[in-house]
């Protein structure tokens, strides 16, 4: 498991729920458990992979490099694993994945353990380790509402959140003590061992089977087409976008370079070096708790903007720690901050999905935070190499705030509130020839019979709509205006196929809905008139 499955507040959870409830499901409950298990393997496993690099290399480039596998794979992978989320059975989906990484991390401990590793061979494990994260951690996200009624959601996140902030307190302090009495191997045996809980768990777990929507489940290709053009024409998944980068680009300083901070600034061993993970992770754990408190105190957006103050603190105290006292201070605010920036964007994202592609938009958020973090911790190692650990965290600090101002217009969570539940209104097409599934493109066309004076507003209503039809699978988008009769416009939309119509006909939201009506009524006095037509193509020969 990694620690990056950190799972999602979904949108229309109530906030107060206390994270215990969920613990009277018993699936829940053992899932949760595996996953602690897991984790906390996962932690041990980047501590000792860290602090093995410190021996093999001590250049603060190789060093930060450890964290680049790590992220990289995240951007890399992250969206072909939430189009596979939305399209493929997750729990068959997650075995097979938990399984693939048992072996490779089975793999890493032998290779350990016979003093064989070499740089370039731990970051390669590192890399796949990675990989195997990126492909499970979408189906993760969008298993728990399976696992508890939909009442008892937010209790099941809430609980999610404490168990992966418990793992990251316990997983490095426990690694660092391991390493110590066991050797540098026992670890990475741990890690692998650790993934058999949650590998009975998925075993174990019997799911009951979703209605479905009964149309065949979307292609790979298609699907990830699909998913990066709802992002693109998603405003408020967007912005949430724009200010997860100015955090996390700047916030992976200090992921990359700790383990240069616990060995060159503070001199100590492989047990500080855990024990400043953990604290880390104890922060985040006390500011999941507060978390409630704070936003209530301080909105979405000013909690936001806080976290990214702590956390250029944090990066301020790490650059001046030559004692052990700075460094735990800083980690503690460190983990505070991370996780208010976290949970607050993680629940922008949620509020502006529907749930048809609430994948793929999660796997762009964390195509995005792990993009940001792997760019960064490069640049930071580089920046550490050349002028020294202290510039490195004093420039990642001041990013951080100018970040602040420089994204501060782009909004967190505008999406709440906004009903993105199916409406289902839409009418089956008519037809009066078969068409086959994979035929196409489709065009639709829509006539507008509009009062000429009302044209102007007309047309601002309607490009609200456009948006709309491009996020729910539309390639090309217009309006038209007949330039022979005033006030008579056509509306026109492209998709791939005539199944791809279908399923556009199950994306439209009540929010949707809202508009399309309001667009309608500038035309109350005749109905819009829908014609569906299909590419022709002559018979082959």
């Amino acid at each position: 498991m990694s620690s990056s499955n950190e799972k999602p507040i979904p949108p229309n959870a109530p906030r107060s729920a206390s994270p215990w409830i969920a613990f009277r499901h018993p699936t829940f409950t053992v899932v949760w458990i595996a996953t602690v298990v897991a984790n906390v393997g996962t932690w041990m496993y980047n501590a000792a992979s860290g602090w093995l690099m410190t021996n093999l290399d001590a250049d603060p480039l190789t060093v930060s490099l450890v964290q680049v596998a790590s992220s990289l794979p995240m951007f890399l992978f992250a969206l072909p694993a939430g189009a596979l989320a939305d399209t493929v059975d997750k729990r068959r989906f997650l075995i097979g994945c938990e399984i693939a990484l048992t072996i490779v991390a089975g793999a890493s401990a032998v290779l350990v353990g016979l003093n064989l590793v070499t740089p370039p061979i731990l970051l390669l494990f590192t890399f796949l380790l990675g990989a195997g994260a990126a492909f499970t951690a979408p189906a993760w996200q969008s298993v728990v509402p399976q696992l508890v009624p939909k009442e008892d959601l937010a209790a099941a996140v809430a609980s999610n959140g404490v168990g992966v902030n418990i793992s990251r307190a316990i997983g490095p302090a426990l690694g660092g003590v391991v390493i110590g009495g066991l050797g540098i191997a026992a670890p990475f045996w741990v890690n692998a061992l650790s993934n058999f809980a949650v590998i009975g768990a998925l075993l174990w777990w019997r799911p009951d089977p979703s209605p479905g929507s009964g149309l065949p489940p979307e292609r790979l290709a298609g699907a990830m087409v699909v998913g990066f053009r709802h992002v693109r024409f998603n405003p408020n998944l967007r912005a949430t976008l724009v200010r997860a980068v100015a955090f996390f680009f700047f916030a992976s300083a200090y992921w990359a370079l700790l383990p240069l901070v616990a060995r060159n600034q503070i001199a100590g061993g492989p047990e500080l070096y855990g024990i400043l993970l953990g604290a880390i992770g104890i922060g985040a754990v006390v500011g999941a708790f507060a978390l409630s408190w704070m936003k209530t105190t301080l909105g979405p957006d000013r909690l936001v903007a806080a976290g990214t103050l702590g956390t250029s603190l944090s990066l301020i105290l790490l650059g001046i720690a030559h004692h052990a006292a700075t460094g735990l201070a800083a980690c503690l605010i460190a983990g505070i901050s991370w996780i208010a920036v976290l949970a607050t964007v993680n629940v922008s994202v949620q509020v502006s999905l529907p749930d048809w592609v609430r994948g793929r938009g999660l796997a762009m958020f964390v195509t995005v935070l792990f993009g940001a973090m792997t760019a960064g911790s490069a640049l930071w190692g580089q920046l550490a190499s050349g002028l020294g650990l202290p510039v490195a965290h004093f420039v990642a600090a001041a990013g951080a705030v100018a970040g602040i101002v420089l994204t501060w217009r782009w909004k967190l969570q505008a999406g709440a509130g906004v009903d993105l539940a199916p409406s289902m209104h839409w009418p089956a097409p008519i037809l009066t020839n078969d068409a086959d599934a994979d035929h196409g493109p489709v065009l639709v066309t829509v006539e507008y019979l509009i009062a000429p004076e009302r044209r102007d507003a007309f047309l601002s209503s309607v490009m609200k709509l456009g948006l709309q039809r491009r996020r729910d699978g539309a390639y090309a988008w217009d309006i038209f205006e007949d330039t022979a009769e005033s006030g008579r416009f056509l509306e026109t939309f492209m998709v791939a196929s005539w199944l791809e119509h279908l399923r556009q006909h199950q994306r439209v939201t009540n929010a949707d809905r809202v508009v399309q009506d309001a667009v309608r009524e500038f035309g109350a006095m005749a109905e819009p008139k829908v014609t569906h037509l299909i590419a022709a193509r002559p018979p082959s020969k």
